[in-house]
């Protein structure tokens, strides 16, 4: 039996359907209670298998009993939301595919810019060298440069408490190494006096120069790591940490929504912020550090 032919099937008991206009509260708080009261009693069925271990030998009929009847109650509510069972459970596949594919699926991966020119793309690799500047004016500054070339500007804290916050461009180069996307390093830190473009900005194209990486993305970009900064900062930075907060993932995908990165899963920005993390605790404790990118191999690497 499908989900969509179950639901029908269940309305057809529904006690409260003939007289829901007559009660005096919203009819669909009905099957929300019964979902609360028969979640109580599965959980009253395992405190007594808890209880009595293999002497509780109708454990198995009482637990696929109580399910059925919290399953009854979700169609009930289902229904009485308009809302359609089978629809719920394929958004709901959905969702956590994305959140954790499963082992061995291989989702379609192609970076934003393939097929064209080269100087609209981002390099497929380089090495980004950040280190606190010794002559700065007395706050914490650092510099960035990527492949020899300074990258961006020389960046302070912008904080009464250091935190560590100007070494952040790390977090941008992890959303180029793992989601092959930052409008921030292709317009801002990939942008060179000496080169004509001056950025790997997809000028030929003056809609995606204009939407994908133009000030707005750009913004975003920044935004994102703002964002997750907080976040981090109350995670102690993602120490020991394996999996990013998914309601974190979810404003995440919401922020950039209108975007290419739209492609990426949540599971994808998941692995960029921890890889980022994982980059930028580095560099914080000591001051600086060479990083190898790899946007091809998906990965960015300490080197020293």
């Amino acid at each position: 039996m499908d989900l969509r032919d179950y639901q029908r099937e269940a309305q057809l008991t529904d006690q409260f359907a003939s007289r829901a206009d007559a009660l005096p509260v919203d009819h669909r708080i009905i099957p929300l209670l019964g979902i609360a009261g028969e979640a109580g009693s599965l959980l009253a069925e395992y405190k007594k298998w808890l209880r009595d271990g293999p002497a509780h030998v109708l454990f198995p009929d009482q637990v696929a009993e109580e399910l059925g009847d919290i399953l009854w109650y979700l169609a009930n509510a289902a229904a009485r939301f308009d809302l359609d069972l089978d629809v719920i459970a394929r958004l709901n596949l959905d969702k956590t595919r994305d959140r954790w594919p499963p082992e061995g699926s291989q989702l379609e991966y192609r970076l934003f810019d393939e097929g064209r020119d080269p100087s609209e793309q981002l390099p497929r690799r380089f090495r980004a060298e950040i280190r606190d500047d010794p002559e700065s004016d007395g706050k914490a500054r650092v510099n960035l440069t990527i492949d020899g070339h300074p990258a961006g500007s020389s960046l302070q804290d912008n904080s009464h408490d250091p935190d560590g916050y100007r070494f952040h461009d790390v977090l941008h180069l992890a959303h180029a190494a793992k989601l092959g996307w930052s409008p921030v390093v292709r317009g801002v830190l990939l942008k060179r006096k000496d080169q004509d473009p001056p950025s790997r900005k997809r000028r030929s194209d003056p809609e995606l120069d204009e939407v994908e990486d133009g000030g707005r993305a750009i913004v975003i970009d920044e935004a994102v790591v703002a964002y997750v900064w907080e976040y981090a900062k109350r995670h102690n930075f993602l120490s020991g940490v394996t999996t990013v907060d998914y309601q974190i993932l979810k404003t995440i995908k919401h922020l950039t929504g209108g975007l290419e990165v739209s492609a990426r899963s949540a599971h994808d920005w998941g692995q960029a912020i921890l890889a980022g993390y994982e980059v930028w605790r580095h560099v914080s404790a000591h001051g600086g550090g060479l990083i190898d990118v790899d946007l091809e191999h998906r990965t960015i690497r300490l080197v020293s």
